[in-house]
């Protein structure tokens, strides 16, 4: 049996304090030694899960679609979470809301045209990729912005909403609740005028060069953590209800939006 476990989030930093708890949970009911990798940057998480340096992650959809498609994927699925708020309909699922400021004269999408926009990465697909399948429904190839930067993570984004240096971005409905939760005085500062998606949940991912018998017992402490009183206690730490099983066909929703999205910018090109 393997035993070691290397496991890291690629999710909004507000996460990792209830990740850390579910790695502790995982090396007493595997017993084996878990260590909780968030002492670098999420692309260097990502890099170290591809390199099998990593073997358990957090990760976004969009860049588990495209490892998943690789002629030889390094990586399979072991379960994504179910939010707990009755918005989310107990499935695992989440949505992209669309956040300005509270002052702002802001009141739909459609009154964004021309203005400033922040996203968190590029390979992000509730910050940027949801965005740019949505401008593909309105037929806008180029130019809805006026301009937009790379903040670097969802909170980033909220921050640069607050301080006025943006007009608006697309928050994981996720990340923005458990921030709300984290500083209520957000709630003050903010404001939601839309939604994209829903779109699948991001989904936890193992090496798949893991043995086969321990990855059908880590799947398994996954599934049944909603069952057991302390994990409950970790899962309520991020609003999740449960995991669930899921497969590939889960995810064919970003994978066809992310086609959708090919050829389109946010702003127009010099």
């Amino acid at each position: 049996m393997k035993t070691a476990l290397r496991m890291a989030s690629c999710m909004a930093p507000n996460a990792d304090g209830t990740c850390e708890a579910i790695a502790s949970y995982l090396a007493a009911r595997l017993e084996v030694a878990v260590t909780f990798v968030d002492d670098i940057p999420w692309a260097q998480r990502e890099l170290q899960l591809d390199r099998g340096e990593i073997q358990l992650c957090w990760l976004c959809g969009l860049p588990y679609i495209r490892k998943a498609d690789a002629p030889a994927p390094d990586i399979e699925l072991v379960a994504a979470p179910v939010m707990a708020a009755p918005r989310y309909g107990g499935r695992a699922i989440y949505f992209s809301d669309i956040v300005v400021h509270a002052r702002s004269a802001f009141q739909s999408f459609a009154d964004l045209r021309g203005a400033t926009w922040a996203y968190n990465e590029p390979n992000s697909h509730s910050g940027f990729n949801v965005v740019l399948h949505h401008l593909s429904t309105l037929n806008e190839r180029q130019g809805y912005f006026s301009r937009a930067v790379e903040s670097g993570a969802h909170q980033q984004s909220l921050e640069m909403i607050t301080a006025g240096h943006i007009d608006a971005a697309a928050i994981d409905s996720t990340v923005l609740e458990a921030e709300l939760a984290r500083a209520p005085r957000l709630a003050g500062h903010t404001r939601v005028i839309g939604t994209l998606g829903p779109s699948p949940m991001p989904p936890w991912v193992m090496r798949r060069d893991l043995p086969a018998s321990f990855k059908r017992k880590l799947q398994q402490v996954f599934l049944a953590m909603h069952t057991d009183a302390r994990a409950q206690s970790i899962l309520q730490s991020w609003n999740i209800a449960r995991f669930n099983a899921v497969d590939d066909t889960h995810y064919e929703p970003i994978r066809q939006m992310a086609r959708q999205a090919q050829g389109l910018t946010l702003t127009a090109q010099p």
